[in-house]
């Protein structure tokens, strides 16, 4: 294809994805007031807020009764502005198929059919890594933030804005997700030649280290807590990593050894009449 027929094309695919994500949002954005009783699904805003309403009352404003849990809008826009950072959050998960789809479209013709296959390993892999790792982050933002809450003790307490609680929501969701392709980039080096398993298994003791202190970087708010989940999920996976990549070094060295050896050592037949 011409260059001008890649941008035609690069043009259509962003516009179907464009197109799946303004879908999803309206979607997002009926569901964030009201769940689905018959199958037991909250609403959207229920589950987003999930983390900052398991913090206890006491360290958290409660209003009216105090038997619900809300977000403290401080501007006019700020509950409009939840609801649709919440629909294109919820968007962004529900069409992952689709603009994933559009974007292996865009890719593939150019790739070979064993890069192809190693892509769509790597790809679904990925996902769902990222994915675990913005499972863990959920899990762990409420006892985070029941620390982070808890410390003013009886002189304060939390009443945050829908800013303020959706950017750490965020930041929590994507690092923890993106940290979780660690042990997946590792394995590509070592498809790539790049890094051996057993150098990896040598310098575990220092990338425990570094695990350990990315997380206390990483992670917003610097809780114990988040930090702590974050470093031994990481040193798990690059325990998982270290073993992945040392079997596959054991194949390679099997497969190099049931090779036949080349007789290089064998005198050169030469056809009659050939000069010497």
């Amino acid at each position: 294809m011409a260059l001008l027929d890649h941008l035609h094309e690069l043009r259509r695919r962003l516009f179907l994805a464009t197109l799946a994500l303004m879908a999803g949002t309206a979607v997002g954005f009926a569901w964030f007031a009201r769940g689905i009783p018959a199958i037991g699904l909250p609403s959207l805003g229920d589950i987003l807020t999930g983390p900052y309403c398991a913090v206890p009352a006491e360290s958290r404003v409660t209003f009216g009764d105090g038997s619900g849990c809300q977000l403290l809008a401080t501007g006019p826009f700020s509950a409009v502005e939840l609801q649709l950072k919440s629909a294109l959050i919820a968007a962004t998960v529900l069409t992952a198929p689709v603009w994933l789809h559009q974007l292996w479209a865009f890719v593939a013709p150019a790739l070979h059919a064993r890069e192809r296959r190693y892509a769509i390993v790597f790809g679904v892999s990925g996902g769902l890594l990222f994915g675990a790792g913005a499972g863990l982050a959920y899990l762990v933002i409420r006892e985070g933030l029941t620390v982070l809450l808890g410390f003013g003790g009886d002189a304060t307490v939390a009443a945050l804005s829908p800013e303020s609680y959706f950017s750490f929501l965020i930041a929590m969701l994507i690092i923890f997700g993106v940290s979780f392709e660690l042990p997946l980039l590792l394995i590509m080096l070592n498809l790539a030649g790049v890094l051996t398993g057993e150098r990896l298994a040598t310098a575990r003791r220092y990338a425990i280290f570094g695990l350990v202190v990315f997380a206390g970087l990483v992670v917003p708010g610097n809780d114990p807590i988040t930090m702590g989940a974050l470093a031994a999920a990481l040193v798990l996976l690059y325990e998982v990593a270290v073993q992945v990549t040392r079997m596959h070094d054991r194949r390679l060295a099997r497969r190099g050894a049931a090779q036949p050896a080349r007789p290089d050592d064998e005198p050169s037949r030469l056809r009659p009449g050939t000069p010497v």
